[in-house]
């Protein structure tokens, strides 16, 4: 059974990206080479990583922060997962501010994790990318773009290309000069020249798009 190792030669993305695509290699040298994510040589409990995207949808950061913080302290954990969240009812969810959808969204959350239906970090490490997101997209509220980004920052996948992320798609559009953003299917056969190194493909298209609008900070992603 093949085994999939956390992250990527960035080096050789970096190279294999400047060769081939003029475009796109122009802004790489630009913005410079992006060293490797930290996160990917560090253990994570995806049960927990979960939560936490689920809590932090549609928030800002500091307001999702100081809701995972109240959560925290009502299971008196750091850790979100089936054990802990069953610590606490609905009302004491609600309390600290988590909404009725996502405390049903943690439940079944809570409930596929007992049942065995998320993959461990063990189990992740043989699966494929798409094994992966089939896996957790049944989750409520975890959709398909939570899981890339868990994919990419924290998996290190080198061949991730989320085509529905909008920061992708703008730079996309700037490096290729477009009027409109390309859709998602036009970008999927865009992106196909950045194989095997999609996922630094992306990293740059985020860089690229905050750069266009002369951003103070990089642009949050569920996993940050």
């Amino acid at each position: 059974m093949p085994r999939h190792r956390r992250g990527f030669d960035t080096a050789a993305a970096h190279a294999h990206l400047s060769a081939r695509d003029r475009r796109l290699g122009r802004w790489v040298e630009r913005v410079g080479y992006l060293p490797p994510e930290p996160r990917w040589r560090r253990r994570f409990d995806p049960v927990d990583a979960l939560a936490r995207a689920i809590l932090y949808q549609q928030l800002s950061g500091k307001a999702a922060a100081t809701i995972v913080g109240r959560v925290e302290a009502a299971i008196g954990s750091r850790r979100l997962h089936a054990e802990t969240l069953a610590g606490v009812d609905d009302a004491a969810l609600r309390a600290c501010g988590v909404s009725g959808n996502k405390t049903l969204a943690l439940r079944d959350l809570a409930a596929r994790e007992r049942r065995g239906e998320i993959p461990t970090l063990r189990q992740m490490a043989t699966l494929h990318q798409d094994e992966i997101v089939a896996a957790l997209v049944p989750v409520r509220g975890i959709g398909r773009w939570t899981v890339e980004m868990m994919l990419m920052f924290r998996l290190g996948r080198p061949d991730v290309l989320p085509v529905d992320d909008l920061g992708v798609r703008k730079g996309a559009q700037i490096v290729d000069r477009l009027a409109t953003m390309p859709t998602p299917k036009q970008l999927l056969a865009r992106g196909e020249r950045w194989g095997p190194y999609r996922t630094y493909a992306s990293l740059y298209l985020w860089k690229i798009a905050d750069l266009a609008v002369d951003a103070k900070a990089p642009t949050k992603r569920s996993q940050d």
